[in-house]
């Protein structure tokens, strides 16, 4: 196994894993946790990065959790944040890390050699529709547009995503192209370290459409920064009324990649359920419904076992998928 110990952050997450953890005082009052510092696996202006923040935001604002702090860790398609924390387990105590269907799905293509049975499950959160998307200016603007320009030149129609090839940006465009009758495999795919440098690249014209997460594409939607060409929703989405879905236009397919959060591994459970107690709280209050809404997020909530439920069914889906499509 690769050593990411990072001492200096060892040492950093220790300290302020003193202060993380609520005292059994606060257990029936309407703080859970006096602190929580947010791992982020990949950089600023990606999904995780949103869905730690707006988590935070929510946690703090509502009064559930006294203080957060965020540390973004790009690095190898997420296993360099993961490696992290199991290999400074101890003095990460006080620390969540966001993740998402990628753990499950790099696990399974040997990214990494570390799965979401080396963690502690905490609680599955959310869900967050693909999307694919073009530049504001590109003569793009439906699926059947995207799909000529494929028909016309498919090395010239590169299509962008914020994971690794063979990740969960590359198999939501080979699902989508699949499912319109293309050879999924011919699809020309373009990785890039985290959604903000994807969507970058897509707005420097580097790349024709972008596969990525809705709530990434809603805000530069709304400001008419880019255009939502199809949504993988089963119907539309009332943070982006105008985009239109996958099935509304002919491509029966869906998909949704839930996001939640994990602990260090063997964390005390009086710990852990404080989490957890903390963020089934949240879904009650007014501050999550805020963050919820502006990301057009689904509420996907399982804690523990459920959690564990959960993702060994999508990681039976998943493989399947991915060997149907050859990728495994």
């Amino acid at each position: 196994m690769k050593n990411f110990k990072l001492g200096r952050r060892a040492l950093m997450a220790g300290a302020a894993a003193a202060l993380a953890f609520t005292s059994p005082a606060f257990a029936d009052g309407h703080q859970k946790v006096d602190s929580i510092h947010f791992l982020i696996p990949g950089g600023a202006g990606g999904g995780w990065d949103g869905t730690a923040r707006g988590t935070g935001e929510a946690l703090t604002k509502s009064g559930l959790v006294g203080n957060a702090s965020y540390e973004n860790m790009s690095g190898g398609g997420g296993g360099k944040a993961i490696g992290y924390l199991i290999e400074n387990a101890e003095s990460n105590h006080g620390t969540l890390m966001v993740n998402s269907t990628p753990i499950v799905i790099r696990s399974l293509t040997g990214v990494f050699p570390y799965n979401f049975r080396d963690l502690t499950l905490v609680s599955g959160t959310i869900g967050d529709y693909a999307a694919i998307v073009v530049g504001k200016d590109s003569p793009i603007n439906s699926m059947d547009d995207l799909l000529a320009a494929y028909d016309a030149d498919a090395a010239g129609t590169a299509i962008g995503g914020g994971s690794v090839p063979g990740g969960m940006d590359h198999l939501v465009a080979a699902m989508v192209f699949e499912a319109a009758g293309k050879d999924a495999l011919g699809v020309k795919y373009i990785p890039y370290d985290a959604g903000g440098k994807a969507m970058a690249a897509l707005l420097s014209g580097e790349i024709a459409a972008l596969s990525t997460g809705f709530s990434e594409a809603v805000d530069l939607a709304a400001a008419g920064e880019i255009k939502i060409i199809g949504v993988t929703s089963d119907e539309r989405v009332d943070a982006s009324p105008d985009a239109m879905t996958m099935k509304e236009q002919g491509i029966d397919t869906t998909f949704v990649n839930w996001r939640g959060f994990f602990g260090a591994p063997d964390l005390p459970a009086e710990e852990v359920a404080a989490y957890q107690d903390a963020i089934s709280a949240m879904y009650d209050t007014a501050e999550w419904e805020d963050v919820r809404a502006r990301n057009g997020w689904v509420n996907i909530h399982n804690s523990g076992a459920d959690f564990e439920a959960f993702l060994e069914a999508q990681e039976t889906v998943i493989g399947d998928l991915m060997k149907k499509l050859g990728f495994l």
